[in-house]
């Protein structure tokens, strides 16, 4: 079973240098009393609840500029900005560079936790409510968030949902024996996704997992990390949530029943699946990360469920 509440390798707050965190505190207001440091994701940013001697409370990330992480905390902030009114995500009070690092400081959700897996029924479905507000506030794409996402969701897509041409084709390595049979079809399906894709008018979070859900006190659901953004089809992010329900919930009916489906081809879920299994189990045998122990792990279990899904609706004899 992964941790996915203690998959990060953050450093705590008395880690960063003081002259950080005195101009994080002075921005907040206050001497910083506590700092609840978020344990889930696979980056080494530091990533925290701060809470000041007055009782103000914000979550802070900061990385160093010398990292890539800190160029994802700056599109996020830019993006978060963009996002319209509605989207259920934790605003951005400010954004700044300090002492060599890249600071964002976002809204504090009450109560915010990682939803628990297995999913619970009721955390599911203010996730799922979660993604039907945000999809529909998302296409059209709205004329703020173009810069973020100029090109074809084919081309963003190069490189990451066509492993199986790429296999097909020797230049990547079969991830398991038993698909040889199906890698035509696998190929195909993921042509499929790519090119219809291309034919979407929205844009979307492209990173949505249970690890990027907050909930909170009351059990509303908070889409979070948003700097991945670009066009593509709702339905993509739908089931890249839905893949880590597969072993407990009805997840073709969750699919199927789902506002972001609306109008999408018959077999925009196979695509799909094949699309991300062939990115999960390919990124799966790369080398381990030192620094994100968890992240190999992560892809061969997703990789597994995306298959196994797909295998069961395709009704191929393993």
């Amino acid at each position: 079973m992964i941790p996915y509440t203690e998959t990060a390798q953050r450093p705590d707050w008395e880690q960063l240098p003081e002259s950080l965190r005195t101009a994080i505190a002075e921005r907040l207001g206050g001497e910083v009393a506590s700092a609840r440091v978020a344990r889930s994701g696979f980056t080494q940013g530091f990533a925290a609840v701060l809470t000041t001697v007055a009782g103000f409370r914000a979550f802070v990330k900061a990385a160093r500029l010398d990292l890539t992480v800190a160029e994802w905390y700056a599109q996020e902030a830019r993006i978060t900005e963009a996002l319209p009114v509605g989207v259920p995500v934790p605003r951005v009070r400010w954004a700044t560079e300090s002492a060599g690092y890249f600071v964002i400081c976002l809204d504090a959700v009450d109560g915010a936790h990682m939803p628990e897996l297995p999913w619970r029924a009721p955390d599911l479905t203010a996730a799922l409510d979660a993604y039907a507000r945000t999809a529909a506030l998302l296409t059209p794409m709205p004329a703020a968030l173009a810069e973020f996402a100029p090109d074809p969701f084919s081309i963003v897509m190069r490189g990451t949902l066509d492993r199986w041409a790429a296999v097909l084709s020797g230049a990547a390595e079969l991830p398991d024996p038993r698909l040889e049979p199906h890698l035509a079809e696998l190929a195909r399906l993921e042509r499929r996704l790519l090119d219809y894709g291309d034919a979407m008018p929205g844009v979307m979070h492209c990173d949505l997992r249970a690890d990027n859900v907050i909930l909170d006190t009351a059990g509303a659901a908070w889409i979070c990390d948003w700097n991945h953004l670009c066009r593509g089809p709702a339905w993509l992010d739908l089931v890249s949530l839905l893949i880590s329900a597969v072993p407990d919930h009805d997840v073709d009916t969750l699919f199927t029943t789902h506002p972001a489906v609306a109008g999408a081809p018959d077999d925009a879920l196979d695509a799909t699946l094949a699309g991300l299994a062939g990115y999960y189990l390919t990124q799966g045998m790369r080398p381990e990360i030192p620094n994100s122990p968890y992240v190999r792990t992560h892809q061969r279990h997703c990789g597994r469920l995306a298959i196994e899904w797909l295998a069961r609706r395709q009704k191929w004899r393993w």
